[in-house]
């Protein structure tokens, strides 16, 4: 069958960036509820959204992700690309959301390779939203290549810290949500690129995720922040986006620690205003 002209892989012919034919299908993030306050008094608040989508994958049931829903589209591109299901954006024909029948139906080009096998074996994580991992949760690590001549200065991690705080974010309005901000890594500076809110913040990395393949953006340039914990799983995400540079305003766990140290990652916890601790990686960072 002839694919249409938008949904052809790259060819010399055709050098335009492929992009999977995409609804756009966005919820709101916050709606309006009524609540008593301290005084007695009823008042309407913000509260964060909250929508399951299951995806499915050439018509097979894969799972259902709770999230806001602000990227369902991406968020499903990087979740098949982060649990290493498609190898590449090239592989994805469409990804359409319906939000009536809270379905995302995603057509691959060529099916996904060892599914039952993939999705049989799964690694329990912290990860809220999610939960699980398939495969083994170190497979490819060996893999990894970071760029070995990046580096990251005080500065440049001061002015990501000062942007991500002024920051315009669905928490202030209405909290229960975690934050992952894609950032340039420049001379001093750390314009954000994307910034994602989500109801777990593995569905906030994802969603960056999908972005990235979409945009054809490349890893090795650029800073990754969340305000989530730097578990096992989020250094593992950040390292195969083929980011060298992990931060967070929150803590991390002993296996995080660990894998950053194997993959040679720099990771940086417990980063607000000009306060950080740096945990690995320290011969990247240039005080």
């Amino acid at each position: 069958m002839q694919l249409p002209s938008d949904l052809r892989p790259l060819t010399p012919e055709r050098p335009e960036p492929y992009r999977p034919l995409l609804t756009d299908a966005a919820r709101p993030a916050t709606f309006d509820v009524p609540a008593v306050d301290e005084h007695g008094g009823v008042r309407s608040v913000a509260v964060a959204g909250e929508h399951p989508l299951t995806i499915y994958v050439d018509k097979q049931e894969l799972l259902t992700l709770m999230t806001l829903g602000g990227a369902p589209e991406a968020l499903a591109i990087g979740y098949l690309r982060n649990q290493r299901l498609v190898d590449s954006i090239d592989d994805i024909v469409s990804v359409q959301v319906d939000w009536d029948t809270h379905a995302c139906a995603i057509v691959t080009r060529n099916g996904l390779a060892d599914l039952e096998a993939k999705t049989g074996r799964r690694t329990k994580t912290t990860g809220c939203g999610q939960g699980t991992m398939f495969g083994d949760l170190m497979d490819d690590l060996d893999r990894v290549r970071l760029p070995g001549t990046a580096r990251l200065t005080q500065a440049t991690l001061y002015d990501l810290l000062e942007r991500v705080r002024h920051h315009e974010t669905i928490y202030k309005q209405a909290g229960a949500v975690h934050g992952c901000a894609l950032a340039a890594n420049g001379d001093g500076a750390a314009p954000i690129l994307m910034f994602v809110e989500d109801v777990g913040r593995h569905n906030a990395v994802d969603a960056i995720a999908g972005r990235m393949w979409l945009d054809r953006m490349t890893g090795a340039d650029k800073i990754f922040y969340t305000t989530g914990r730097l578990t096992s799983e989020m250094v593992i995400k950040a390292a195969q986006m083929g980011i060298p540079f992990l931060a967070s305003r929150s803590g991390l766990t002993q296996m995080g620690y660990e894998i950053a140290q194997k993959v040679g990652l720099t990771m940086i916890g417990r980063a607000v205003n000009t306060h950080y601790l740096l945990f690995t990686g320290s011969d990247r960072f240039v005080r």
